[in-house]
């Protein structure tokens, strides 16, 4: 069993992608409203919200607990309608060395997909590869789709 890796996720979406990329950059914040279930929080710690370098910080729900995870913008890429996070502290790190959380969107024939991917290396080869963060982001994306549908 390999100890780095890449999961990729894809997500069809009903509304226009460049919402959702803009409140991931500039409102991450607002996901805690449309997801409570999901997400209890965002707050930016240093910086500009969807600058790179700016660091923030999520409280998230897993196994019925809340837990954080402090990223670090490293890379926005209005263009491609990319955000590539890396976390840099939280309850991730103590299963994975490395952890970087990448959304993007394509446009697939006549839909949109959002594609997140996530590149990590596990602290050792007993560690599960991360699928259940991947499917909490997908979902988030499900909720903020069919939010952003009824604001139309």
């Amino acid at each position: 069993m390999a100890l780095t890796g890449r999961l990729v996720k894809k997500t069809g979406i009903t509304c226009r992608g460049n919402l959702l990329h803009d409140i991931y950059k500039h409102k991450p914040n607002n996901v805690a409203a449309i997801a409570p279930d999901k997400v209890q929080g965002c707050d930016l710690i240093s910086g500009e919200w969807g600058a790179p370098g700016s660091v923030i910080s999520w409280q998230f729900f897993h196994d019925g607990k809340v837990h954080t995870a402090k990223e670090i913008i490293e890379e926005v890429d209005d263009e491609n309608h990319k955000i590539v996070f890396k976390v840099i502290e939280g309850e991730i790190l103590q299963a994975f060395k490395t952890f970087i959380i990448t959304f993007h969107i394509e446009e697939m024939g006549d839909k949109q997909m959002i594609i997140w991917t996530t590149d990590f290396e596990k602290v050792n080869e007993g560690i599960p590869d991360p699928t259940i963060y991947l499917d909490l982001l997908g979902a988030c994306i499900e909720d903020m789709d069919a939010h952003m549908l009824t604001q139309a």
